[in-house]
């Protein structure tokens, strides 16, 4: 109660301080008249608090966004839907939904009132120039009786995610090349035409089914091994993306790493759409985006993984290229691969070249960082050798 009264208005505080006086100037003077003006005035404020209180905790809000994806620069809609699940109408409704910065000013909204259990329903429009991944919420209603003698407060928890995922450029479809890989040896071609006796078994792990357990490997091996027929084949390539913050120039959305995210976006939907699986590693090998061995997931799905996982990465101080050199030099080669580099040494050239040659189809984009260091930042221009 204390709260409530807490939310009295100017007006409400005057209405209740000019009752208590009458009604003791009342009991003062005996006029009974008098004493049931000074009840009056008290008791409006008092029920108004009561009523917004009650009317408070029967509002209820609920968001959504359309789409909840979008590329640097476009624009998502917010939506709000409020709800008075009570018997009785609200009085005035102030909305104020919680945004960040980078996607504009925060959202006001008046609603003069709410019928029994009616709805009303208001929308705005965010846009952000950064990707990122981005928290919108809480939202805070401000409820007031119709006099104007009372305004409460209430914050809803509930937060919704707006990811911003790097600009996408479509990119023409040329021969791609790369490997049909898997979680064996061998080829599609060979996979489809082996039996059971030519089936290359591998190590049990937690949760594989039993029906799956190659007894005559397990008896060979001395461990439970189970069949690999049921692994699907997928066209793979491996996304190398230059993480190495000394390797990159210029800041802000204009600098060498932003448009080197923005190429390895484009670069990765465009292997993506032509049916291939992709796997995103930074410059110390690390795994930013993919599906873990073992998953089957369709290209489709890799898309959306991909560009959440380029919405959020940061260049990070990592001294070389060993880390994706490694990866890259692992059996199979996950078949196809495209870096997308910054500043790059002699050394560097000669070790990825090394990494690859026995391995599929390699592919790089080299960025002039040179260029970023000429020119203003606000005027930068992306250069890049292929």
């Amino acid at each position: 109660m204390r709260t409530a009264l807490s939310g009295l208005t100017t007006r409400g505080r005057s209405f209740l301080a000019a009752g208590i006086a009458a009604a003791v100037c009342a009991l003062v003077l005996g006029q009974r008249d008098l004493l049931r003006v000074g009840f009056l005035l008290a008791a409006m404020p008092l029920v108004a608090v009561l009523v917004v209180a009650r009317t408070r905790h029967l509002v209820t809000s609920t968001r959504g966004l359309e789409p909840s994806r979008v590329p640097a620069g476009s624009e998502a809609q917010v939506r709000l839907d409020v709800n008075n699940v009570s018997r009785i109408p609200t009085g005035l409704l102030m909305l104020e939904d919680h945004v960040p910065y980078v996607l504009g000013s925060r959202p006001r909204f008046v609603l003069d009132r709410i019928e029994p259990h009616g709805h009303r329903q208001v929308a705005y429009r965010v846009r952000s120039d950064l990707r990122g991944k981005f928290s919108v919420g809480p939202l805070r209603l401000r409820l007031a009786d119709p006099f104007g003698m009372c305004e409460l407060t209430r914050s809803f928890a509930a937060r919704d995610a707006l990811v911003v995922t790097p600009v996408v450029q479509r990119l023409p479809a040329v021969d791609l090349g790369g490997e049909w890989t898997g979680y064996g040896d061998g080829n599609a071609r060979s996979l489809a035409s082996a039996g059971e006796e030519d089936v290359v078994p591998r190590e049990y792990r937690h949760g594989d089914d039993v029906r799956r357990v190659h007894w005559r490997a397990t008896a060979r091996r001395g461990e439970l091994m189970v069949r690999r027929e049921e692994q699907s084949w997928q066209n793979q390539a491996t996304l190398l993306l230059d993480t190495r913050l000394t390797a990159h120039r210029g800041e802000g959305p204009s600098s060498s790493f932003e448009w080197a995210v923005s190429t390895a976006a484009s670069i990765g939907v465009h292997l993506c759409r032509r049916g291939y699986t992709t796997h995103l590693i930074a410059a110390d090998g690390a795994q930013l985006a993919g599906t873990p061995e073992g998953l089957r997931v369709a290209p489709v799905e890799t898309e959306a993984f991909l560009l959440d996982a380029l919405a959020v990465v940061e260049a990070r101080p990592i001294a070389s290229l060993d880390g994706a050199e490694m990866v890259l030099r692992q059996p199979g080669g996950e078949g196809m691969a495209v870096a997308v580099l910054a500043n790059l040494t002699q050394e560097d050239v000669r070790r990825l070249a090394r990494a690859r040659s026995t391995a599929g189809r390699g592919l790089a984009v080299v960025l002039d960082t040179a260029a970023w260091e000429a020119v203003p930042s606000s005027d930068a221009l992306p250069h890049a050798k292929a």
